[in-house]
């Protein structure tokens, strides 16, 4: 942790990023993070971020919970409608706070030091890592899922040694180039694009055909349970998930003013029209029946429809989560670089390649942390712990956004929504965080105390100054070891 750095008021730290300035050109030659992200490659990294496995494997759970096909089709639109309004939302928070690290800078602008730092801890400890390692399991499993019948599934110990081999080979890619990172971006993003293409342009062949069956009495057994649809609306944004994550690289954006609203307003359109077809396309090829018989509709999808060429599904899944890994480092070290640039995180972390400017410290950290939780039994149990820690976190970046505009109404707004739109985003942020605690009050329970887990951290680590003198030695001569062996240094200030 850092000493007196972390003491200072957070809106002081953050105004020379919280005022509406655009970062520089980048033509310089200062050690810095440059603004080498465009238009296109902020769309890419939403569309493929949002794009991950969940619209391969989610449409059961959706479909179980809503009751019927009309039902799940409705839920899809309306998660697609509201991660529209909170987009929305955070592109306005992105342009009036152009610091890196989304959810954590804005909650550092607006309340403070400790309730930024409790987000980092519980991104740092679970969320991040955990996340990452599961989307790289994700992509073992499918790329090791051809040569298995969907009787027998891979064995975990090649899945897992393909999953560290995924994340440390987009680790070395982040590391060398932030434009390379953004060239693996667009790529995957268009093959996983493509894919459901596939499934699209197969679904409308299939109803062209008549093959309409599954789609008749679309509403019949619908669930008139709200707990049943809220949990599947849960299901639902869990795969429209990503829609804020071009916010933690604002400062490596291209004319953010411009580029990050644009890149909001084409990206998430484009994946409920990808998300709604698809699952029209699905239920064109499967009973309702069939479809809650499959834990991995894509692959179902394929060997009923596309014969010899079925193993196109797999794969697919597997580039998916392939780029969804790249865009969750890409991201995710972003805000631990910038914790650590506050004071948050040890200033080692907040290093950059002399080389290649690229935040390589906070890159390999991240790395090693998703490496560890690859050796968990069962990684996928602490994300259900912080379901209702996303949705609180997110809530409070909007409490902050509604809170700033009157706390600091001279503030500058190159986007401003109406505030209605916030106003609605809070309000169902909060719905759905209460709802996690009604249908998962034990897994609650564990995370919130994690999460106050961070309270003695901070107090130790940021807010007591005066320690003693063999700790901050300590800590000195293990930035120096660091810098000497990533050959790396802090970043340099625009004169």
């Amino acid at each position: 942790m850092a000493d007196e750095k972390g003491q200072g008021d957070a809106q002081a730290v953050a105004n020379p990023v919280a005022n509406g300035k655009p970062a520089d050109d980048g033509d310089d030659d200062r050690v810095a993070l440059k603004p080498k992200i465009s238009l296109l490659n902020g769309v890419t990294i939403i569309v493929g971020i949002i794009i991950g496995s969940g619209i391969f494997i989610s449409p059961q759970i959706v479909l179980k919970l809503s009751g019927s096909p009309g039902m799940s089709l409705i839920v899809w639109t309306l998660c697609g409608v509201f991660s529209m309004v909170g987009a929305l939302c955070y592109g306005e928070l992105g342009t009036m706070i152009t610091m890196s690290g989304g959810d954590y800078a804005y909650i550092l602008t607006a309340f403070g030091p400790l309730p930024a730092f409790l987000l980092l801890w519980v991104t740092l400890v679970i969320i991040r890592p955990t996340a990452q390692a599961v989307v790289a399991m994700t992509f073992g499993q499918y790329i090791l899922q051809p040569f298995f019948s969907l009787d027998c599934p891979p064995p975990d110990i090649p899945i897992k040694i393909l999953a560290a081999i995924c994340i440390t080979f987009l680790t070395f890619v982040n590391s060398y180039s932030v434009k390379w990172a953004t060239r693996v971006q667009d790529f995957f993003t268009a093959a996983k694009v493509l894919a459901l293409i596939v499934i699209i342009i197969t679904g409308i062949v299939q109803l062209c055909r008549g093959k309409t069956e599954n789609l008749q009495n679309a509403f019949e057994g619908s669930s008139s349970n709200v707990g049943d649809i809220a949990l599947a609306m849960y299901a639902g944004l869990f795969a429209y998930g990503g829609w804020n994550y071009l916010n933690y690289v604002t400062e490596e954006l291209k004319d953010p003013f411009r580029n990050l609203p644009r890149a909001i307003v084409i990206s998430v359109p484009l994946v409920i029209f990808i998300y709604v077809s698809a699952n029209i396309s699905y239920f064109v090829a499967m009973s309702p029946a069939e479809l809650l018989a499959t834990d991995a509709v894509a692959v179902t999808f394929g060997d009923k429809l596309l014969g010899v060429m079925a193993w196109i599904m797999p794969v697919s899944v597997a580039l998916s989560t392939f780029g969804g890994v790249n865009g969750l480092l890409l991201t995710g070290s972003r805000i631990y670089f910038v914790g650590a640039r506050i004071g948050h995180l040890p200033e080692s972390i907040a290093m950059i390649s002399i080389n290649r400017k690229t935040p390589l410290p906070s890159l390999v950290f991240t790395c090693i942390l998703s490496l560890l939780y690859l050796f968990a039994q069962n990684i996928g149990q602490l994300i259900n712990y912080f379901s209702f820690v996303t949705w609180l976190a997110t809530g409070t970046s909007i409490a902050g956004q509604i809170y700033l505009r009157y706390k600091a109404p001279d503030m500058a707004r190159p986007v401003k929504v109406n505030i209605i739109l916030p106003i609605i985003f809070l309000a169902a942020c909060i719905f759905l965080t209460i709802m996690g605690v009604y249908a998962a009050p034990v897994d609650t329970l564990i995370g919130a105390a994690i999460l106050l887990s961070g309270v003695p951290v901070y107090f130790f680590g940021v807010w007591w100054t005066n320690k003693p003198t063999w700790i901050l030695s300590a800590v000195q001569s293990f930035t120096i070891w660091m810098q000497k062996l990533l050959h790396c240094v802090a970043e340099e200030k625009e004169e």
